[in-house]
């Protein structure tokens, strides 16, 4: 499975920022979507956060998909990938 990588930094409200990245199905291209797999990441956080944008979230690249992240998409529609501050 081909993936869209979207790069995504988050203010925390505790001045940290998030960085984390949202995997989807190359098909995936409608942002409101993307941002909304984002949104519901950020909901799981025992700590709030600043909104999440097209300012914090872009289409970085393409990659094939791990057998891991297939998983994940397909019980959810989207994977995360967490890079720092995230916890």
């Amino acid at each position: 499975m081909k993936i869209a990588i979207w790069d995504t930094y988050v203010k925390r409200e505790d001045g940290k920022v998030m960085h984390f990245d949202i995997l989807v199905p190359n098909s995936v291209t409608d942002e409101k979507t993307i941002f909304a797999y984002g949104k519901a990441y950020l909901k799981t956080k025992p700590f709030p956060t600043n909104q999440l944008s097209a300012d914090e979230c872009r289409l970085c690249h393409m990659e094939q998909a791990t057998k891991d992240t297939i998983l994940s998409i397909e019980q959810k529609g989207y994977s995360i990938i967490e890079m720092e501050n995230c916890s």
